[in-house]
């Protein structure tokens, strides 16, 4: 993002990767000025995905941290994986890894909360379609973030990254570890939960 919040003009593919490899070439020589780079560079987006998940700042910016803590450990072995040259196969994505590990911290902390409180919110298995005018609605009278917050974990990463992150479903599935009919499966479980919240508070028809 842009300090105007805007994001940074997109890149082809394979230019960010050969960037993103290059970085993490110099995370892995423990280059310090690297790591403000990625700083700079994602981790307002990552503090988004992890305050909309978790609702709270102060957890949202310990889960970005780690994230970034774990990449500059994990750095030496990403570029084992991904060298320099010859990486058309299995990019390296270093948005995209801090992605996936930002949500996958923050499923992990809302699972440890509930089992914490006792508190078990169920999925929801109705089908129904779910309009984006629905959340941008609620969202403009606080009741989308009230109802996002009550769905499961999953489903709550689901709709923040395809929803306010904007990530097409095959991005979005990769943040999430999983395959795009898995993710989309249980995106199409996260809308039809938040139909039917919303239909119960009387925000949809």
């Amino acid at each position: 993002m842009t300090a105007s919040g805007k994001p940074f003009p997109s890149a082809q593919p394979s230019i960010v990767s050969c960037e993103d490899t290059a970085l993490a070439a110099r995370l892995a020589a423990r280059d310090p000025a690297a790591l403000r780079a990625v700083i700079e560079r994602h981790a307002a987006a990552l503090h988004r995905i992890a305050f909309r998940m978790t609702g709270d700042a102060h957890e949202a910016e310990d889960i970005v941290q780690e994230a970034v803590l774990r990449l500059w450990d994990q750095a030496p072995k990403l570029v084992a994986r991904h060298p320099v040259s010859g990486q058309a196969a299995g990019a390296l994505r270093l948005g995209g890894w801090l992605q996936r590990v930002v949500t996958n911290l923050a499923i992990d902390r809302l699972r440890r909360a509930r089992r914490l409180s006792g508190g078990e919110v169920p999925d929801a298995e109705d089908e129904a379609p779910l309009a984006d005018a629905m959340i941008e609605a609620g969202e403009r009278d606080g009741i989308a973030r009230a109802l996002i917050a009550a769905l499961p974990e999953r489903q709550r990463a689901a709709i923040v990254l395809t929803y306010y992150e904007e990530l097409p479903n095959a991005e979005a599935a990769a943040a999430m570890e999983l395959n795009i009919k898995a993710f989309e499966s249980l995106l199409h479980r996260a809308r039809a939960a938040l139909r039917q919240a919303f239909a119960a508070q009387g925000g949809a028809p």
